[in-house]
């Protein structure tokens, strides 16, 4: 079970829960992968619905990466999703909602 208080999100892989979870080393990878200039740019993106499906894989597998999981990136690609691409947008937007939210805010 994931704790959203701690930034967590449940993602399912081929029928499968995961957990997810944008720690500080998953949002500096992210920022490298999507070559941001920023985090703050990045959650732009999905504030102004400017995001791309790139942006949301990668979003997605950062976020399941600071998870614990040990897949790559082609494993993502074929594994089943829960829920398709609105679900992964909604995910990916969780994420970034989560990794940024201001205590007793």
């Amino acid at each position: 079970m994931v704790n959203p208080f701690a930034g967590e999100v449940e993602v399912w892989l081929d029928g499968q829960p995961h957990v997810a979870k944008l720690t500080l080393g998953a949002l500096a990878e992210l920022e490298t992968e999507l070559g941001a200039d920023s985090m703050i740019a990045l959650v732009e993106r999905f504030e102004g619905a400017r995001f791309s499906s790139r942006d949301v894989i990668a979003v997605l597998i950062a976020g399941l990466r600071g998870g614990g999981w040990q897949g790559a990136a082609d494993e993502f690609a074929l594994a089943e999703l829960k829920g398709g691409p609105v679900a992964a947008a909604h995910l990916a937007a969780q994420l970034l909602a989560r990794a940024f939210r201001v205590e007793g805010a």
